[in-house]
């Protein structure tokens, strides 16, 4: 079996790559850059497991620290990316940005249909 930092590291490169943010240097261990992959707008912080379950624990601590740093590096947003071991991502967001998405989703939907 692979070291856990293994998992880490790939699932940080494939949201890096997916959202077109960059993986940060040593899963944010540092002073001046934190989150495991920052975007123009998002610090993400992500979480994964050494083999495939069926449930995975959000930790409250993990969001709180998260939602830290994401105003300390002067992120509009964070977000917080976990999986079950088989390489699909969920995001958890806050409602505030849910809302945002929604509404989003709702314009793009209605100026569809107008066309």
């Amino acid at each position: 079996m692979r070291p856990t930092r293994f998992y880490s590291n790939k699932q940080e490169k494939h949201i890096a790559k997916v959202t077109g943010g960059k993986q940060t240097a040593n899963s944010g261990a540092t002073a001046f850059s934190k989150g495991d992959v920052r975007t123009d707008q998002f610090l993400i912080e992500a979480k994964t497991v050494t083999k495939e379950q069926k449930s995975f624990t959000i930790k409250r601590e993990w969001l709180d620290k998260n939602e830290e740093e994401r105003f300390a590096m002067h992120k509009d947003y964070s977000a917080l990316a976990f999986n079950f071991g088989d390489d699909e991502n969920y995001y958890v967001i806050s409602e505030k940005l849910f809302i945002q998405l929604v509404n989003f989703l709702k314009e793009e939907e209605n100026e569809n249909n107008e066309v």
